[in-house]
């Protein structure tokens, strides 16, 4: 499999995060207690760019927030990787572009995504609807490549437990979160990679993600030279102490941190 990169991308980490976000609420940990910006972490989301075109993958309940902090003004779509809360929960507040642009927005999603959304955010899609709710065009994808604008859009299917999730790659650029086992054929798909963001939750063996190790394998499995785990819980450890663990090609991602290729 042969992947063009067609443009330059720059990814901005909007959050890293597992569901819960860190700090945890009633956690008294000390990577929930530490006073590094780098242990605080929304819920996962990146925000993908060209020089014309730009989408977020997943609408996390940080969404607002995470679109104020990172001064996005303009958005041409959303990317959707599966339908857990902490990956489309902040989808109403995608009003804000519609306002401005006074369009609907593109949303990219498998069918158990679309189904969720069409369920949660019943009201964007009545017959009769309230002013100012969401404006959203749903377009489907499975296996098939996208184009979001001049971006080249891969999806990757991995399985998060018994639930099929998408991953994504952008021409060198591969970003797969919630994923515990990734079939050969699909691993295929990341092979060749320059960068792969992948989940690394913990330490501990969890029934639907990667630990840290297991990524840490898989990348090196995959010959990626460039890595960076997300989906981060405060089970890990700090930062700084994990990050000091690692192999000289493989970091903790952070909120805010961003990357061009």
């Amino acid at each position: 499999i042969i992947f063009l990169q067609h443009a330059p991308l720059n990814i901005n980490f909007l959050g890293t995060g597992t569901s819960s976000g860190v700090p945890m609420i009633g956690c008294h940990c000390e990577v929930c207690r530490s006073q590094d910006p780098k242990d605080n972490r929304l819920r996962s989301s990146i925000l993908v760019s060209s020089s014309n075109s730009s989408f977020v993958i997943d609408t996390t309940p940080d969404f607002r927030y995470q679109m104020l902090r990172s001064k996005t003004e303009r958005l041409d779509a959303i990317v959707y990787t599966h339908p857990h809360k902490d990956h489309i929960a902040g989808l109403d507040d995608i009003r804000a572009f519609n306002h401005f642009s006074q369009k609907p927005i593109d949303i990219y999603a498998g069918a158990n995504t679309e189904e969720a959304i069409r369920r949660d955010f019943y009201y964007a899609f009545a017959e009769t609807r309230y002013p100012g709710v969401p404006d959203l065009n749903i377009i489907g994808i499975d296996h098939d490549s996208f184009m979001v604008g001049d971006i080249k859009v891969q999806p990757i299917q991995v399985m998060h437990h018994k639930m099929p999730v998408l991953g994504f790659r952008m021409g060198d650029f591969t970003y797969i979160t919630d994923a515990n086992y990734i079939e050969p054929q699909e691993q295929e798909k990341i092979k060749g990679s320059k960068v792969l963001v992948i989940n690394a939750l913990r330490k501990q063996k969890h029934l639907s993600h990667f630990t840290l190790s297991e990524a840490i394998e898989l990348a090196n499995a995959l010959e990626i030279p460039r890595v960076y785990l997300t989906h981060i819980s405060h089970q890990l450890g700090t930062h700084t102490a994990v990050s000091n663990e690692l192999p000289a090609n493989i970091m903790l991602a952070y909120d805010g941190l961003q990357i061009s290729l």
